[in-house]
């Protein structure tokens, strides 16, 4: 198999420990991919919860983000949710490298939601639709439900820190549908102009973002990037809020698009993202991404206090 490139057609550079990371990653993914599908979730889950995340210390961030919201929950409760978000970041990570398998597998998943007829209708139009989401369930199953049935979706993905991994990580995010941009200003902009032509593309918005609007999510401000709404906006499209829940098997998922966001101020259209994504939230814990740094509260608190300082002056 030819050798992944970035998306300006190089080849990857990087460290010789960066090569090496990546070698071992590809062989673990092959090897879990060989499996049947259950015992490939249910290994990945338990690699995930049981070594990867106290190693990787992303138990203890998910346990500090939980005390953040809900600070009355035990600890021995913060930890045991805190293993099943681990988990489901498990699963999530080797569905997702294995886009084609989800898709099929999505063919006959529950699609449901107030905003399947405002779809159809766009879409019978040419009019754009930009998907909003954040890291819950597993947030590629929607999108794979629509490519399932006839839709193509764009999207903006974060990129790995390891250019290496990154090439085939991004190769696979573009087998499932296109085009596929890199999240920053290069792919933003890339991603509008393809919504502007009539596209659809899905963004999540569920990111720590340092110069975004501070937008209470679980009763905690978070900064939040507007880019989601102002798109939507600039590209008159109909924005849909989407989340794929998992359900009890631990394997299947429901699709659920929620009724279009009206257009108006970016930041209000933003807050009503957010309410769609806690709804879930606090319906399944679990399955939301704890193990993001998503508040940062003393970040948030110095950036407080210079601003404080700015507007004092001299």
């Amino acid at each position: 198999m030819a050798e992944p490139t970035d998306e300006d057609g190089a080849l990857p550079t990087g460290s010789w420990g960066d090569w090496a990371t990546d070698r071992a990653l590809r062989a673990a993914i092959s090897a879990c991919l060989a499996l049947p599908l259950g015992a490939r979730l249910r290994l990945m889950d338990a690699l995930v919860s049981k070594v990867v995340a106290p190693l990787a210390g992303y138990r203890r961030r998910a346990m500090e983000n939980l005390a953040h919201v809900w600070p009355d929950m035990s600890e021995p409760e913060r930890r045991r949710l805190a293993d099943r978000v681990a988990g489901n970041a498990g699963r999530t990570m080797i569905e997702n490298y294995d886009v084609l398998g989800l898709r099929d597998r999505m063919a006959e998943a529950e699609v449901t939601g107030e905003g399947l007829p405002a779809m159809e209708a766009a879409r019978a139009e040419g009019r754009p639709i930009l998907f909003v989401t954040g890291h819950y369930g597993n947030f590629e199953a929607p999108r794979a439900a629509l490519v399932a049935r006839g839709w193509q979706i764009g999207g903006l993905y974060r990129p790995m820190s390891n250019a290496y991994f990154n090439a085939h990580y991004a190769e696979n995010m573009h087998r499932l549908s296109g085009p596929v941009f890199e999240q920053g200003r290069r792919g933003t902009m890339g991603l509008l102009r393809h919504i502007r032509g009539g596209g659809m593309g899905v963004l999540l918005f569920d990111l720590y973002a340092g110069k975004g609007e501070p937008i209470d999510f679980m009763g905690r401000p978070a900064p939040t990037l507007t880019s989601a709404a102002e798109i939507a906006l600039k590209a008159d499209a109909l924005m849909v809020p989407f989340f794929g829940v998992r359900l009890p098997d631990g394997q299947s998922f429901r699709a659920e698009f929620d009724a279009p966001i009206p257009h108006g101020e970016p930041v209000e259209m933003m807050k009503a993202a957010t309410r769609a994504l806690e709804k879930r939230v606090e319906a399944d814990p679990a399955q939301w991404f704890w193990i993001h740094r998503r508040w940062k509260p003393e970040r948030q608190a110095r950036r407080q206090r210079k601003r404080a300082a700015e507007r004092m002056g001299p």
